[in-house]
């Protein structure tokens, strides 16, 4: 009987929150805190899922067509997504989930799971295509936003399914690149408060294409690609009020994501630079797109206060967790003060190689 283990991290995003479904860039990595798929060949025609952290079973026919998907069921959508790949579950398997992602809080931990499930689909039944960490990434954002219709990115799938630090270009036609396998000084703080993606993902999104679309009609040559700061003034007086912070974000966060790419690209990493521009960015994320909460912000204060060179929020905001950026020396000093501001979890991260399969063993 076979036994097979798949693990895929989290991530965190470093640069570039509300970009990618502008088309702009993000810069991502993959940490490890990681969910670990154990599956054992059974003697019937199911999956068995144990999801040991939230105490829940789940039991799927392997022969199961899903012609109908339940909100986020990814489990589903990606069998579904697989099949058409030629990847066909051929036998059952008794699933052990576990994994250190906390849930909902801005980490990834639902497209960590989704990625170990469909690297374990691929290592027990194969697949019609080279598995790359490109072709897993493209599997999973398939798999989670475009069969479910959701209003996503591909960053989560591509940060994981890579691994490493990454330079995602979400405009057509897509690329990304490996910008970096190190980050020293890397912190994760949880706030424990439970972040609220969809609402708030598609409100922001609506006002920003909306001010861009606006200022296209007024200024038809404007890029956003080639979008500078200092033109900010001159489209500014095209935009009702309500939209103008929107429009400034989308700008702003383009620019500090440009900057902190040049930064990666040098052979020595400043990481009090690195810093800056994350603090620049979360500016712009708390004041103009005001996606923090008072926990969050009471986080990022405490662990700049204990000497953190940089923190911003992460992810879609309304809750969720923070990155910091500190002198490697210092990490404890800001791991507590970002305890002691109220944070449910708060602990030092090293960037991850992505996910993989890490036993396949025929007993």
């Amino acid at each position: 009987m076979k036994k097979i283990t798949s693990l895929a991290p989290g991530r965190t995003c470093l640069f570039g929150d509300h970009q990618d479904y502008l088309g702009l860039p993000v810069i991502a990595c993959a940490i490890d805190r990681n969910i670990k798929l154990i599956a054992k060949q059974n003697q019937t025609e199911t999956f068995v899922l144990n999801m040991i952290d939230i105490n829940e079973i789940r039991i799927i026919d392997i022969h199961e067509a899903f012609e109908k998907l339940e909100s986020r069921d990814y489990f589903a959508s990606s069998l579904r997504v697989l099949r058409r790949y030629g990847c066909k579950p051929t036998s059952g398997y008794t699933i052990t989930i576990t994994g250190d992602i906390p849930i909902n809080s801005g980490t990834s931990s639902s497209s960590a799971l989704l990625m170990a499930w469909i690297r374990f689909l691929i290592e027990a039944f194969g697949i019609d295509h080279e598995v790359t960490p490109e072709f897993l990434s493209k599997l999973g954002y398939e798999s989670e936003v475009l069969e479910h219709g959701e209003p996503g990115g591909m960053m989560d799938h591509f940060s994981i399914g890579v691994g490493n630090i990454v330079y995602i270009n979400t405009k057509k036609p897509f690329s990304f690149d490996v910008i970096g396998t190190e980050l020293k000084g890397l912190i994760t703080g949880v706030s424990g408060v439970p972040k609220e993606t969809i609402g708030l993902l598609g409100e922001l999104k609506g006002n920003a294409l909306m001010a861009i679309d606006l200022v296209k009609q007024n200024y038809p040559q404007f890029d956003l690609n080639t979008s500078e700061i200092e033109d900010l003034d001159k489209y500014r007086n095209c935009l009702p009020d309500r939209l103008i912070p929107f429009f400034e974000a989308a700008v702003k966060n383009y620019h500090y994501t440009k900057e902190a790419l040049k930064e990666f690209e040098k052979p020595v990493l400043d990481l009090k630079k690195i810093g800056f521009l994350m603090n620049g960015h979360h500016e712009v994320l708390r004041d103009l797109l005001k996606i923090t909460v008072p926990r969050i912000d009471a986080m990022i204060n405490a662990a700049l206060k204990a000497g953190a060179y940089g923190a911003k929020i992460v992810g879609s905001g309304g809750g969720g967790s923070i990155v910091v950026i500190a002198d490697p020396k210092n990490e404890d000093a800001v791991i507590k003060a970002i305890l002691d501001a109220g944070a449910q979890e708060a602990y030092a991260v090293n960037v991850d190689p992505g996910v993989r399969i890490i036993d396949n063993i025929e007993n």
